[in-house]
């Protein structure tokens, strides 16, 4: 199919709440001095009860670059795949992915003390797409998905680019990518399992 903008899934229920996490990346960009304290993921607070953080410090940018690549990311990833979104599954989707992230990040990424932005999610919803044009028979799906974990083990032993570090002035959490995306691996496999279970109830009924 010929890509024009018509094709593009601008309906509610595909594109709401791609709006609404921009925004409110948006937001928490311009009331940062305010908002960073509270609401950045920190190692140390969070051992203190302060569980909050696993969730709002995914909101958080760097500087201006930082939060311009994810959100151009996730609007990438949204052309490509918010066919596949609904309210309810984007939003499970989200979470999950920033919940395991986190939790990641805390377990087994004990040096990083602090982590902000929307890569890690990015990287789980990066996988949900691919799995979702695989279960329904789009060949580029295998490819987007070997690639992206092509991308996370390049990563894992070499190291992120330096001229991204550069650009948005913080050490680049690759361990945030791999987290987000088992997060997002884990959501994508229990989604599909749900339908396939689903059509067979359907189907003997």
């Amino acid at each position: 199919m010929k890509f024009t903008v018509k094709n593009l899934p601008f309906a509610k229920q595909h594109s709401l709440l791609v709006l609404t996490v921009a925004f409110l990346a948006i937001l928490a960009f311009l009331f940062d001095t305010a908002l960073s304290k509270p609401l950045v993921y920190q190692q140390q607070l969070i051992s203190q009860g302060e569980l909050w953080r696993i969730f709002t410090g995914h909101f958080l940018h760097t500087n201006g670059f930082h939060l311009l690549l994810n959100l151009a990311a996730l609007i990438l990833l949204w052309a490509l795949h918010g066919q596949f979104y609904s309210l309810k599954n984007y939003s499970l989707l989200f979470i999950s992915s920033a919940l395991t992230c986190s939790a990641g990040l805390y377990f087994f990424s004990p040096d990083i003390h602090q982590y902000v932005g929307l890569s890690g999610v990015l990287h789980g919803i990066f996988i949900f797409g691919a799995m979702m044009d695989i279960h329904h028979k789009d060949k580029t799906g295998y490819l987007l998905f070997i690639g992206v974990w092509l991308k996370i083990a390049h990563e894992q032993f070499y190291g992120a680019s330096e001229d991204v570090s550069a650009l948005i002035d913080a050490s680049v959490a690759i361990d945030a990518h791999l987290w987000g995306a088992v997060g997002g691996l884990i959501f994508s496999g229990m989604y599909l399992l749900y339908h396939l279970k689903s059509k067979k109830k359907t189907k003997s009924s």
